[in-house]
């Protein structure tokens, strides 16, 4: 655990809350909050006596039937008979049990760098070694290079698109060739699909599970979290290979039992609202973005962003010896405003930070780019 790396949300919250006033560019969340239909469905919640008891560990029934026919008609994933569902705390839960289902202690798993900093420290709390491969330039995943990673320790190679933290969109293609690669070496697929509705300029999200023969070996992970505006809610899912199920049903057993019942119910009435709930915020997402990379733009070719096309995420490199948490500190301090540093998604060379702006309406966004552009301004100046 000493070797882990502290989870950098907390500290940049701490530098916040000591700096009143700051805009947060940092954690990624959306500005929404959850369904009426999903609020009404827990007030309601308590009245039976099974409402107060454990549920069955994979997920209550009827919202397991709701995730598979969301699965089926938006993800083209058919679960049964390869695979099952199993509803988890949260789409971090559902990654972890993904990796203490496949690994063994000294085990290694690819992920692609930059890469979600809760992916890493999984992977290393479970006794194992994360393996970053670089991507392109423009933040793509590079089939080869990945290929050219894998060694006999290794078990799974993750991919996460829509991406965190780089906004970039995977075209199937690439996606197909990584499927391909673990089916060929008998290694899993575990891809991350949590912002699967956030795509704009017309990116299409594309989910690997929905390949013939796919489900033997790929997990898919998938949360309320963003789409439903549900972060607090912790429900997210996970699509495992049958052969899976009896691990990840000890290790959820084990740490949770089952995911929090009114919350499943909460869920399963979010999602009979529908992917239009997320969808239909996106046009105003669209504008934020644009005025977002509009000002990184601006500041000319010291700041670098590559303009990617999913979540809610510019990955910005700033041509500075600055360090990135030194950075961090000192646009919270002196221009309040918060952003995540670079080195906390892998990343040691050169000063990069992630810019989040989901979570902002119009007039918070132009106050917070004021101050971000204000600050990288002095930084680059100095």
């Amino acid at each position: 655990m000493r070797a882990v790396q502290a989870p950098i949300v907390p500290i940049v919250g701490r530098w916040v809350r000591e700096t009143p006033g700051t805009i947060s560019l940092g954690q990624g969340m959306v500005s929404y909050g959850p369904p009426a239909e999903a609020v009404a469905a827990a007030r309601a919640f308590g009245d039976q006596p099974d409402d107060h008891r454990y549920g069955p560990v994979e997920g209550e029934p009827g919202l397991v039937a709701a995730i598979e026919r969301k699965l089926a008609e938006e993800n083209g994933i058919v679960v049964r008979p390869a695979s099952r569902v199993v509803v988890t705390a949260g789409g971090n839960m559902a990654f972890f049990n993904a990796v203490l289902a496949v690994t063994d202690p000294g085990d290694e798993v690819i992920l692609q760098r930059p890469f979600y900093f809760n992916h890493e420290m999984a992977i290393e709390m479970a006794g194992c070694r994360p393996v970053a491969v670089a991507t392109t330039g423009d933040y793509q995943i590079d089939p080869d290079a990945i290929a050219a990673a894998i060694s006999p320790r290794t078990r799974a190679i993750v991919t996460v698109s829509p991406n965190n933290p780089t906004g970039a969109v995977y075209p199937a293609a690439a996606l197909r060739a990584v499927n391909a690669l673990c089916a060929a070496l008998g290694l899993f697929h575990v891809h991350d699909e949590v912002y699967e509705y956030f795509t704009y300029d017309g990116a299409v999200h594309f989910s690997p599970g929905s390949l013939p023969g796919a489900g033997a070996h790929t997990v898919s992970l998938f949360s309320l979290s963003k789409a439903y505006g549900f972060a607090s809610w912790r429900i997210g899912y996970m699509v495992v290979p049958e052969t899976l199920f009896e691990a990840v049903d000890k290790i959820q057993d084990t740490n949770l039992i089952c995911a929090p019942l009114v919350a499943q119910r909460a869920a399963e009435a979010a999602l009979a609202v529908g992917a239009g709930y997320a969808r239909r915020r996106l046009g105003e997402l669209a504008a934020t973005r644009a005025r977002v990379f509009d000002a990184l733009d601006d500041l000319g070719p010291r700041c670098r962003a590559p303009r990617t096309q999913g979540a809610f995420y510019a990955y910005v490199r700033l041509d500075t010896g600055m360090d990135p948490l030194v950075l961090t500190e000192r646009l919270i301090r002196e221009h309040r405003v918060a952003v995540i540093p670079g080195t906390a998604f892998g990343v040691s060379n050169g000063c990069t930070f992630r810019v989040s702006y989901g979570a902002l309406d119009g007039d918070t966004v132009t106050e917070g780019v004021r101050r971000l552009t204000e600050g990288l301004r002095a930084v680059l100046r100095s």
